[in-house]
């Protein structure tokens, strides 16, 4: 992901609860579908051990707003929080500059 002007990151970190999570791969393969589809959408990374990483990058903070407010994104909101996750963190940065290693 190579990008010239500035964009924006939106940063998740999670822990989990422990129960059977099979439906939590689920959705979350799903809202990585969806985020694909939304306007100013760029790309996403993620990681997942004791503590998940997810990182998702847009153009506009108006086109975060919108994929936070997404209805089907929304019912995947509600649900986490009554039962996939313990904590959850949200951070919004602006990304002036990046460079990268390798291929």
């Amino acid at each position: 992901m190579q990008h010239l002007e500035p964009y924006y990151a939106v940063i998740f970190t999670s822990t989990l609860e422990e129960e059977d999570m099979a439906d939590y791969q689920e959705m979350s393969i799903r809202m990585e579908e969806l985020a694909k589809q939304q306007d100013g959408y760029l790309g996403f990374e993620s990681a997942r051990s004791n503590l998940g990483l997810s990182v998702s990058y847009w153009k506009t903070l108006k086109d975060i707003q919108r994929w936070k407010h997404q209805s089907e994104h929304l019912l995947a909101q509600q649900k986490g929080k009554q039962k996939w996750y313990k904590t959850y963190s949200v951070r919004i940065c602006k990304v002036e500059r990046e460079y990268h290693f390798g291929d």
